[in-house]
């Protein structure tokens, strides 16, 4: 689903998107539409700006996530100030791209964002896992009962290591030799084991736990 508030900006998008291959199965002009047609479009890949009629990018992206956390959200915004990257990425966002990128980008963008890969303008990845950092860093809320550690394989625990370093998922099957779907299920399985709900909340957990020190 391509959500975007200029009617020719998001036409050439589904356009190119549908010129490739991919197949379009809704567009949206502003926040509530996104939000009110994305139960029944069921997209695997949302390309969502930030810069939204009536109701904030963040919020659409936040509204689609709570509804549905297997959602992913590409951002395709024309702003790249720090800022607004990182409330995209809190917000659930997988990946952030500007909307300088060529459409070749943007395609590669999509078709890595549809497997969960993390997806980030280039200089932007790096501020990401910074924030990451820092979030990681807070102590829990006082009221929070911590229950105990759910047992991960070794395999999983190495995985979610290299996802706390920032490595896409092809580079960890890369890394692993091990087939991208087989690197995608660990993912998903250590997600319901921790009762998580996506990339950043699963490299939060991993960088609390010290499982991004090392090699």
């Amino acid at each position: 689903m391509v959500v975007d508030d200029h009617p020719m900006w998001r036409e050439a998008v589904a356009r190119d998107l549908a010129d490739a291959g991919c197949r379009v199965v809704a567009t949206a002009g502003d926040g509530r539409e996104a939000v009110r047609r994305a139960p029944a479009a069921a997209a695997q890949v949302v390309v969502l700006d930030l810069n939204l009629p009536d109701l904030p990018g963040v919020e659409v992206c936040r509204q689609l996530m709570a509804h549905d956390p297997a959602t992913r959200v590409l951002v395709l915004s024309a702003s790249g100030e720090h800022a607004d990257v990182l409330e995209a990425v809190k917000s659930g966002a997988t990946g952030y791209l500007v909307k300088s990128a060529s459409r070749e980008e943007l395609l590669d963008a999509v078709r890595r964002t549809a497997v969960g890969d993390p997806v980030f303008t280039p200089g932007l990845a790096g501020l990401v896992l910074g924030e990451y950092r820092r979030l990681a860093a807070e102590p829990a809320p006082a009221d929070s009962r911590t229950p105990a550690a759910p047992q991960l394989t070794d395999r999983e625990t190495e995985v979610l290591r290299l996802v706390a370093k920032g490595l896409s998922y092809k580079q960890i099957a890369d890394r692993l030799v091990l087939s991208h779907r087989t690197v995608q299920n660990h993912v998903q399985n250590t997600l319901g084991k921790l009762q998580l709900h996506n990339r950043v909340e699963l490299v939060r957990y991993a960088i609390e736990r010290g499982l991004d020190d090392g090699a």
